[in-house]
């Protein structure tokens, strides 16, 4: 019983108290309403691509669109190979054809909400990456209408999750709170992690363990995840998404990104 008691409070402390106070933080700050017609505009998170002749990798996450955002992101990848004067932006989404290409602005707000920046890879690095994940999204398993599910997947952080695993030893993880990036999208229920640090196990995307050093500690209940980033301290929290120091792989891209302009 004492077992079972310390089990029902670590799930109320890690799971449901997160989810709880993120659903307060939507109330407080009026986020979902008149969607519709909500700011999908560039956020200005990227140079005009005709001013910027290196590849560019981005992939940016934003809560999902109305009360979904309590739980989810959506996240979605941005690809410049070097000397191209635009960007191409890939969304999996629930309608059309699921793989969406340039539906919208490469850096735009999600239906009002601002980017977050998840992975920056600039000039030769980004040229290495992108013609594996240019195969990858040409090659994705799920890419027939009707394949989108919204939960456990395959959704559009499994799509997200798919392409970067296609690099390997890619130093990139999507945040916590990117529900259905542990689906196994390729049918591997235990596998290496994508930065090649780790193991992966997932229980259909309904449950699973990660534990990597890229990827830190990550325990999956019904696809919230909540645990720790030990090389940069953070803890990964379900709503919440992540708490604590950036990613190095974002600092180190965003710092070189920048020392470019």
């Amino acid at each position: 019983m004492k077992i079972l008691r310390w089990s029902l409070a670590l799930f109320a402390l890690f799971f449901l108290l997160p989810l709880a106070i993120s659903a307060l933080l939507y109330q407080f700050n009026g986020v979902g309403t008149a969607w519709r017609t909500a700011d999908r505009g560039s956020a200005g998170l990227l140079p005009a691509a005709s001013q910027h002749r290196p590849a560019v990798v981005r992939v940016f996450a934003a809560p999902t669109v109305r009360w979904r955002g309590i739980f989810a992101v959506h996240s979605w990848l941005v690809i410049k190979p070097e000397g191209a004067d635009s960007y191409t932006r890939y969304d999996y989404t629930a309608w059309g054809a699921p793989i969406r290409v340039n539906g919208f602005a490469a850096d735009g707000r999600w239906f009002g909400r601002m980017p977050e920046l998840v992975f920056a890879a600039d000039g030769a690095e980004a040229a290495r990456m992108i013609p594996a994940m240019q195969a990858a999204i040409a090659d994705y398993a799920w890419a027939n209408q009707g394949d989108y599910r919204v939960w456990p997947g395959p959704n559009s952080n499994t799509f997200v999750a798919a392409v970067l695993d296609a690099v390997p030893g890619l130093p990139a993880a999507l945040p916590p709170n990117a529900i259905g990036k542990d689906f196994p999208h390729d049918g591997r229920w235990l596998r290496l992690t994508g930065s090649g640090t780790g193991l992966r196990l997932s229980l259909g995307g309904y449950a699973g363990l990660t534990l990597g050093w890229v990827e830190g500690v990550e325990v999956n209940l019904l696809g919230a995840v909540a645990g720790l980033d030990l090389r940069r301290p953070a803890v990964k929290l379900p709503g919440l998404g992540r708490i604590g120091m950036a990613p190095v792989a974002t600092a180190q891209a965003g710092q070189a990104f920048s020392a470019q302009h």
